[in-house]
């Protein structure tokens, strides 16, 4: 689709190319029975990125497979360029998966981003797959508080335009941000989020995917 090592200028322009093919539809969750969490880890001061996707179970939230990759990052670490330091970590560890998830759920944002093309949007077109972006903190827009209960969201606007939500996952605990990445509406991603948060803050993929790579950076 596009070289991975390129220089910042070229990035923002293949990222204002590619966010075109983003699709903003509803997920068939009749067919949703696996769900997958992405996470990278980095050494500080150091290039070697750890990626792992790992595959659930969308009932029961148990472990089904964990895809894993490590490799040398060829981008720098840019604000708003994020997908083209970790994307290319994170596809050779989908490529190692042999489960296919139905929905991919990205540490980071989606659609909420200066050029509406987050990493969530980047893997989500690469790979031709259902995926939301759900991040801890705001990259762009405004939003005011949700409702202090679970369940509560609010939206995400930079100027006019909704670009995400911030949804409460936990009673009175921070938020999380919560936008499209591909293949996926707001509201899905809204709902399937949540029902993947049973117990804490960050949802069940995400947070199993966070401790493989961790696992991965101190073996």
């Amino acid at each position: 689709m596009h070289d991975w090592d390129v220089g910042t200028e070229e990035a923002e322009e293949i990222q204002r190319e590619l966010r075109q093919h983003v699709l903003d539809t509803p997920l068939d969750d009749g067919a949703l029975e696996r769900v997958a969490g992405a996470d990278v880890s980095f050494d500080r001061g150091s290039d070697d990125l750890y990626a792992a996707i790992v595959v659930l179970d969308a009932e029961c939230l148990d472990v089904v497979e964990t895809g894993r990759a490590r490799m040398e990052a060829v981008f720098p670490y840019v604000p708003g360029l994020l997908s083209f330091r970790e994307a290319p970590a994170l596809i050779d560890a989908w490529h190692d998966l042999q489960t296919e998830p139905d929905l991919l759920v990205c540490d980071g944002h989606g659609r909420a981003h200066p050029r509406r093309f987050g990493l969530a949007c980047h893997l989500g077109v690469w790979l031709d797959h259902p995926t939301i972006g759900c991040a801890k903190n705001v990259l762009v827009g405004d939003c005011r508080a949700p409702a202090p209960e679970k369940g509560a969201h609010a939206p995400l606007r930079d100027d006019d335009e909704v670009i995400g939500r911030a949804v409460r996952t936990r009673d009175e605990i921070n938020p999380v941000f919560v936008s499209i990445g591909h293949r996926v509406s707001l509201e899905t991603a809204t709902r399937h989020v949540l029902e993947v948060s049973p117990t804490y803050k960050i949802p069940e993929p995400i947070r199993a995917a966070h401790a493989e790579v961790n696992d991965m950076r101190s073996s």
